[in-house]
């Protein structure tokens, strides 16, 4: 099972790294305009429910870089709707 969360983990840090460019690009331009809301939305549920997920299987990965990536993605909104 240990190493099933190795591969857990890797495929979270690739995950949650993928939003780090396009947060500091929109927090450094202060410029969101050609990020969807609705993606937003859609990544932030599907982020909730992987935790759900995560959590209802015991998976610490998927819990703790689910989580990440929702913080990232929430990080996101907040730029989308403070910078339009």
């Amino acid at each position: 099972m240990f190493n099933v969360e190795i591969i857990g983990f890797l495929a979270g840090i690739f995950t949650s790294c993928s939003l780090v460019p396009q947060t500091i690009k929109s927090w450094k331009t202060k410029s969101t305009g050609d990020i969807s809301i609705s993606w937003m939305l859609i990544n932030l549920s599907g982020q909730v429910l992987w935790i759900t997920y995560g959590l209802m299987i015991s998976s610490i990965s998927l819990v703790i870089m689910s989580s990440i990536t929702l913080v990232f993605a929430v990080s996101m909104l907040f730029l989308k709707i403070k910078h339009g």
